[in-house]
């Protein structure tokens, strides 16, 4: 059974819908309000307070941390300075993705280590030799994302911190409402953001100030549905959706390297050994057999499907996680992992798996479409991912 998360008891008074979804064994608010258009407009409009508390967090330290991470990890970590955070994903011996996550280089030879998967064990079974101790922070540290173009002027308002010159994937110090935290530039909406690390039992009092303070920047507090439908737009992955681990999978199929989830630019085969490198290297040198791309849909042809039962077009409420088949005339070529209809962009986009010669730009495949239990095919376009890649994303806010 769930449990809740160091602000639970705030939001759970918020959640009038009383929806809620497991995520890694604690309570997570689906949507606050009946509907999720307020909390998807705060992320793209002005601010959204998101608990990502159920994150699995790990701190490395020791004389051979950096070592360690660089043994796992297929990013050359000696690139990191101090201050920095990266984003990445660490692989099994034959390649495969085993979890993606972000890495916050605190010191010297301190990290804070962020995956959607419980990874504890994997870490220390690659240790073993190294001077380095491996902490699973997860339940003594609470995180909050707090997305949206408002969220720097609001952070500038009440946190003691120099936010002004907090650039993109950096992490600093300070205090809010007198609590001391870490803030970085980062966040899994692909907008303006920030996410606040804060020792678990002050997690409320560090809520309480950014919705009291937050006002006056319209903050709301947002839940994992509005999220979902973000992070499609920022053509951000999901594990167990638009991959799965390879410690999961059952067939040899549902594993994937970096290069077939659009993670190549992360594996830097140049450095040392790490998990995974030979390979890899040997990947590069025939291709990977899949991609990933964006994809979106031919709306003319969606409505052209109801409109022939007699019934209005209707647009998804919610992202679907469901896969469903991608086809270049009669075979199937892929699947469509993530779909959604894209509020900002007012498009049906989907992220999906394809064939590596069916995946170039501009190539018009055909999705599978199901009106009134009734299976059909839609065009849909290869297009460039992110599908939503705002200036302010990466840029200084403006004051």
């Amino acid at each position: 059974m769930p449990i809740g998360t160091a602000v639970h008891e705030r939001t759970f008074r918020l959640c009038e819908s009383l929806s809620y979804r497991e995520w890694s064994g604690y309570y997570a608010v689906s949507v606050y309000e009946t509907h999720h258009a307020h909390e998807y407009n705060a992320i793209r409009n002005s601010a959204a307070l998101i608990d990502v508390t159920p994150l699995f967090k790990y701190l490395v330290t020791g004389r051979d941390a950096t070592k360690f991470v660089n043994r796992v990890i297929a990013r050359d970590i000696n690139k990191v300075a101090v201050g920095q955070v990266i984003y990445c994903c660490w692989c099994d011996p034959q390649g495969k993705v085993v979890d993606d996550g972000t890495i916050s280089r605190l010191d010297e030879n301190a990290y804070r280590w962020t995956a959607a998967d419980p990874s504890l064990r994997w870490f220390r079974q690659n240790a073993l030799g190294l001077d380095v101790a491996i902490e699973d922070i997860s339940e003594r540290v609470a995180a909050l994302a707090l997305q949206g173009p408002t969220s720097a002027r609001l952070l500038r308002h009440v946190a003691e911190a120099d936010i002004a010159k907090l650039k993109y994937y950096r992490v600093t110090q300070g205090k809010i409402a007198g609590i001391p935290v870490d803030i970085s530039r980062t966040g899994y909406t692909g907008d303006l953001g920030y996410e606040i690390w804060i020792p678990w039992n002050d997690a409320v009092r560090v809520w309480d100030e950014l919705m009291l303070e937050g006002r006056r920047f319209d903050i709301h507090p947002a839940g994992m549905i509005a999220l979902d439908i973000a992070r499609i737009e920022a053509g951000l992955l999901l594990i167990d959706v638009d991959y799965i681990s390879s410690k999961k999978a059952l067939i040899e199929s549902q594993k994937f390297s970096p290069y077939e989830i659009g993670l190549g630019r992360m594996v830097h085969l140049e450095k040392e050994h790490f998990i995974g490198r030979a390979a890899l290297i040997e990947e590069t040198r025939r291709g990977p057999k899949r991609q990933l791309v964006g994809l979106e849909i031919d709306w003319t042809e969606v409505e052209r499907h109801y409109d022939a039962i007699g019934l209005p077009p209707q647009v998804p409420s919610v992202a679907s996680r469901v896969a469903v088949p991608v086809y270049k005339g009669s075979k199937q070529v892929g699947k469509a992992t993530s779909t959604t209809w894209s509020p900002t962009l007012k498009r049906m986009i989907a992220l999906a798996s394809v064939a590596s010669e069916h995946a170039q730009q501009g190539t018009k495949l055909q999705m599978e479409l199901t009106v009134e239990a009734v299976r059909h095919r839609v065009t849909a376009t290869i297009v460039p991912l992110p599908f939503f890649n705002p200036p302010r994303k990466t840029a200084a806010p403006a004051a």
